[in-house]
């Protein structure tokens, strides 16, 4: 070989080698398998919340060819149901499903991220989160604690409450005893009600033991799925705190930060995924549920809260909202761009969504 060829080749085969040699760790990082640990609040193949958890945990293990391997452990399981956010913290769980408003003794803003009473519907919320800069804000509540949140779905419009006394009027609030989560909570803690949180797998047990006289939970589906039926009779809809509440995936931001690209993609479009998913499983079985529940059920008493009692928890919800939005400077801003949205978003849908729901009303006769 001459000795311009030779070198030639040599310096060839340097460049390649040493290419391959940089690239060796990226690709080996690439192809590495793995398996987290997925943590939630809801016992086990819950309808709608379970089950739509264990959906991405499958979606994200499929898209990426089982490199990454989400292992999903219930309410209970690997920690106490309301530790789910400790335990991604610290890396016990790399990832968990649950709502943000269960970690508001950490910060009172992760309220607007799961919902507020009379404010975003569903899809309102999921516009704002993915549109709206509401998941910079959110990232950058949740900073603190080095986790990442993607938003996973709603329930939709939920229900008012079991009960078992009717609600004519403000003074049958008084001295109840209820189960409720959020800030509708501390709205009706407001009204006189003594308010109480259970995990989800205890609302029914609660409720039929009389530890408390009324409990919300979901809607239809999951209430009948969890037997608060056989506690109370007096069914209230719709619910004022909740108008579309949101879920959550939570992931270790160090984990998250180590995975290579497209495994990061995957998450963040399984849970966008999940969004639709989520919402359309709720949005149809709690259709076919309401439709049967009075035929299956004819116990059921169908109520709704008096208007004296909304204006009420209308006038207290404003305080509450308020208030907590002079907790720090981070929670008042997050407060400003959500109820900026809220306005915007009530001025459309008084022009659209809701003539035409009254519309469809006036044909079907519902």
């Amino acid at each position: 070989m001459k000795r311009r060829e030779f070198l030639t080749g040599a310096a060839v085969a340097g460049v390649t080698t040493g290419a391959a040699t940089l690239a060796a760790p990226a690709v080996a990082r690439a192809q590495d398998t793995q398996e987290w640990k997925m943590v939630t609040t809801w016992p086990k193949n819950a309808p709608g919340v379970g089950v739509n958890a264990q959906r991405f945990a499958d979606m994200v293990t499929e898209m990426s060819g089982g490199r990454l391997t989400i292992r999903l452990f219930a309410a209970g399981e690997l920690v106490p149901p309301f530790e789910c956010l400790d335990a991604v913290q610290a890396d016990t769980a790399q990832i968990a499903h649950s709502t943000p408003y269960y970690w508001v003794g950490k910060s009172p803003a992760l309220n607007y991220f799961t919902t507020v009473p009379f404010g975003l519907m569903a899809w309102e919320l999921s516009a704002w989160i993915h549109f709206g800069g509401g998941q910079a804000l959110w990232e950058e509540v949740y900073a603190p604690f080095n986790v990442v949140p993607f938003y996973a779905g709603s329930s939709g419009a939920q229900s008012g409450g079991w009960f078992n006394t009717e609600i004519n009027g403000l003074d049958d609030l008084k001295g109840l005893k209820m189960r409720i989560a959020g800030l509708g909570g501390e709205v009706m803690r407001r009204l006189g009600v003594a308010v109480v949180l259970t995990p989800p797998g205890e609302i029914q047990p609660s409720l039929m033991s009389g530890a408390v006289d009324a409990a919300e939970w979901v809607g239809p589906w999951l209430d009948i799925a969890f037997g608060l039926q056989k506690a109370a009779k007096y069914y209230y809809v719709p619910a004022f705190h909740e108008p579309g509440p949101g879920l959550e995936v939570i992931v270790n931001k160090d984990r998250f930060a180590a995975l290579p690209d497209d495994l990061k993609a995957i998450i963040r479009y399984a849970a966008r995924a999940t969004c639709e998913t989520t919402l359309a499983d709720f949005t149809f079985n709690n259709i076919k549920v309401f439709s049967e529940m009075r035929k299956n059920f004819p116990e059921i008493e169908l109520r709704a809260f008096p208007p004296e009692v909304v204006e009420a928890m209308g006038e207290k919800t404003m305080e509450v909202v308020e208030e907590i939005a002079e907790k720090d400077a981070l929670t008042r801003k997050v407060h400003d761009a959500f109820m900026t949205f809220t306005r915007q978003a009530e001025a459309y849908q008084a022009n659209f969504d809701l003539p035409v729901l009254e519309m469809r009303r006036r044909v079907f006769g519902g």
